[in-house]
């Protein structure tokens, strides 16, 4: 068992209750969130590989955050039975390595079973997505994706991206409440202070609201469809920079968290299979590569990260 954020309602990493998992790479930052316990102890070599719960990043943010190979799957693919809900439009399981080729081995295992992966990928990389992140990163990213002859489009702009990562905060919001929202009430339980804000906030979204947020869903979900074909991946930076240092917060803290949403909302609003590759470092610290591929192509992707990575 290993340390989460509480109730997996963060990108961080840190526990109050339980302190905060070691970020191998440099003690004094965060190892990313929420499956952090499993991110530490994959990159700190205690195991071989680690599981956790992605839902708007918990598993891709703290893969890119401690160097590691990471994997969010096709929403639905693999059951949730068992498994804490936070919201059930996003959830999914995961998992991270520090090898491509054992990523794409426990795909093997938990996934079902697929067709014979035997397709060239389309690389594709959007400049308005890859400038959601850090000047930093989004020069790292661009080199990379140029070593790999991704093509450039400019298919999203800032207005779609923003409408985006807001729809995704709703729905998560009000599914999260819909969840939790009863024990919380009768337990009165104490929260961090970033996570309960949240929780307020998210008590106080109106149902009757939703169905026009689960409207845009479906448009957005078309937009993105439209970028793709069988064999199109999709590279973007998996967070908006490196991990930062403990202990931070207030608006540093929520506007780094809102760019990092903007780029892992592409996947959970379209329900696509998205991985994290460690791409080098910025200030030290290791970030990530991320490659989005069309529903159920999860397989696809797994292969193409194995002979790539």
């Amino acid at each position: 068992m290993t340390i989460t954020d509480e109730l997996m309602y963060s990108l961080n990493g840190e526990n109050i209750h339980y302190g905060t998992p070691i970020n191998p790479h440099n003690e004094e930052r965060i190892p990313g969130g929420s499956s952090s316990g499993s991110a530490s102890a994959v990159a700190g070599g205690l195991v071989d590989f680690g599981i956790g719960t992605d839902t708007a990043g918990s598993v891709r943010i703290p893969s890119s955050y401690c160097g590691l190979y990471g994997f969010r799957p096709t929403h639905g693919s693999i059951h949730m039975d068992g498994v804490i809900p936070l919201a059930k439009s996003f959830d999914t399981v995961g998992w991270m390595t520090k090898s491509s080729a054992l990523l794409q081995r426990v795909g093997e295992v938990l996934l079902p079973r697929a067709e014979v992966v035997s397709d060239a990928p389309e690389l594709l990389i959007d400049e308005q997505l890859v400038q959601t992140a850090s000047t930093e990163v989004t020069k790292r990213v661009f080199e990379t994706a140029e070593k790999l002859g991704a093509k450039r489009v400019s298919y999203f702009d800032s207005v779609t991206l923003e409408e985006g990562f807001e729809t995704f905060r709703m729905i998560q919001g009000r599914e999260i409440w819909q969840a939790h929202g009863e024990w919380i009430e009768a337990e009165n339980p104490t929260f961090a202070e970033d996570i309960g804000n949240r929780l307020n906030w998210a008590k106080s979204l109106n149902q009757a609201e939703m169905n026009e947020w689960l409207g845009k869903k479906e448009s957005f979900e078309k937009r993105v469809a439209a970028l793709f074909n069988k064999n199109t991946l999709l590279l973007l930076p998996t967070a908006a920079g490196p991990a930062p240092v403990k202990g931070r917060s207030g608006e540093k803290m929520e506007k780094l968290r809102s760019q990092t949403m903007t780029l892992t909302s592409i996947a959970g609003l379209s329900g696509y299979p998205q991985t994290t590759v460690p791409i080098g470092e910025v200030d030290g610290m290791p970030v990530g590569l991320s490659a989005i591929a069309l529903k159920n192509r999860d397989h696809f992707l797994l292969d193409w990260i194995q002979k790539t990575f």
